[in-house]
């Protein structure tokens, strides 16, 4: 593809991102609006939503107030179904393209794009992007040493059952198998107490346990961002996709299945892919723990929009183009 002869657009990229106060869908819309602003000036404004009665209200009188004097926007972003008619009033009253990501609870066809997770197994009208998991804030910049590895635990699940002793074996015996690495145990908001008292009975000089209570707001990323490695309970799926987004080899501490679901289906999917790894008590997994590099899907989507909406604006970083040569 030639490159375009339209005049450059230095102006900022002007970006709406709704925000329903929800963590996980908070950190897929600003995953793909860090990445969009590392490719293209951008300005990024959060608007809180929580009323869809109003928001109903203001589709109807093609108004609304909550984005009262911000700039007119190039895009408007939201991630989680409280967001979708705030999307679409908003649209109506001000202009912009609508990006919704995950798959809306309204038509498809009605937002200009839709991110929707390969393991919704979407099939239908309108435009979208199907994605390898959700979207998430990390990157695969970091210095990734080998002797590094971040252990992350999840919580019981309607997708999995938890099983503390097994849970506690597996780690036991990675962390003996591995003696020349450090590994960082941390828990989440799911873990239960039972699991946290008997993995701090685990004593190898090289393992550290950090509890989810005594991290700060980016501590994942920065330590994914050191690690070369990072085993995963394989319930925590957004994990998962955090940690093949920041470029380490991910293994999978396992769990069994309470159900087959979308979640359990695209874990299964990784596996058969050879993306990730599973844990296994005699150290097999050491043969095929690697990198899947390329992992980044808020990139992806980002090219995608640059090269549909916006291939008249200035790119500032041309090296995270990869879907059209300028």
């Amino acid at each position: 593809m030639q490159k375009s002869e339209n005049i450059s657009i230095h102006n900022p990229l002007i970006i709406w991102r709704l925000i329903d106060g929800k963590p996980g869908h908070e950190n897929q819309s600003l995953g793909l609006v860090n990445e969009l602003s590392r490719i293209v000036d951008c300005q990024h404004y959060d608007i809180s939503v929580s009323n869809n009665i109003e928001a109903l209200i203001n589709l109807f009188s093609s108004t609304y107030p909550s984005a009262s004097g911000l700039p007119l926007p190039d895009l408007i972003i939201g991630a989680g179904h409280r967001t979708h008619l705030h999307l679409l009033a908003a649209r109506k009253a001000f202009g912009g393209k609508v990006l919704v990501l995950m798959q809306p609870s309204l038509p498809v066809s009605w937002f200009d794009l839709c991110v929707i997770p390969q393991h919704d197994k979407y099939r239908g009208a309108g435009e979208y992007i199907e994605t390898r998991g959700v979207l998430n804030s990390v990157n695969s910049e970091g210095v990734h040493l080998d002797q590094k590895s971040l252990i992350m635990v999840g919580g019981p699940s309607k997708h999995y059952k938890w099983d503390t002793s097994d849970l506690i074996a597996q780690i036991y015996q990675l962390v003996k198998q591995n003696p020349n690495i450090d590994y960082t145990l941390t828990t989440s908001r799911r873990t239960p107490k039972n699991f946290i008292s008997a993995v701090k009975r685990i004593h190898f000089s090289n393992l550290k346990i950090v509890q989810y209570e005594n991290t700060e707001k980016g501590w994942v990323a920065q330590k994914l961002s050191e690690s070369a490695y990072a085993w995963i309970t394989e319930d925590s799926v957004s994990m998962v996709y955090e940690g093949l987004t920041a470029n380490v080899a991910v293994g999978l501490l396992n769990m069994s299945e309470s159900q087959e679901s979308r979640v359990s289906r695209g874990i299964k999917h990784l596996v058969d892919q050879s993306v990730v790894v599973r844990f296994d008590h005699l150290g097999n997994y050491k043969k095929s723990l690697h990198r899947a590099s390329g992992f980044s899907e808020a990139n992806r989507c980002s090219n995608w929009i640059i090269h549909h909406w916006m291939r008249s604006r200035t790119i500032k970083n041309p090296a995270l183009i990869t879907q059209f040569v300028y």
